[in-house]
């Protein structure tokens, strides 16, 4: 069965926004998805990494292009 892949546009949010809404999305996932979360603040390469730590998903990715942060999470089990 191929994994599901969402996206979720969170740029021009500032903190805790691009988390809370990925968090928010995450629960509405199956176990697996995979989450593509595309922001602009700064401080999301400090909460992502942070997040998946403390919640149990899995930051499978992680990558900056013309100051857009772009975190792979996928949904924990």
């Amino acid at each position: 069965m191929p994994q599901t892949t969402e996206k979720l546009d969170v740029k021009g949010l500032q903190c805790p926004l691009p988390v809370l809404k990925a968090r928010k999305k995450l629960l509405s996932l199956a176990p697996g998805c995979l989450l593509v979360v595309e922001a602009t603040d700064p401080a999301s390469v400090i909460d992502f990494p942070h997040f998946c730590n403390e919640s149990g998903h899995e930051l499978v990715d992680q990558t900056s292009s013309n100051e857009v942060y772009t975190f792979t999470i996928k949904a924990r089990p």
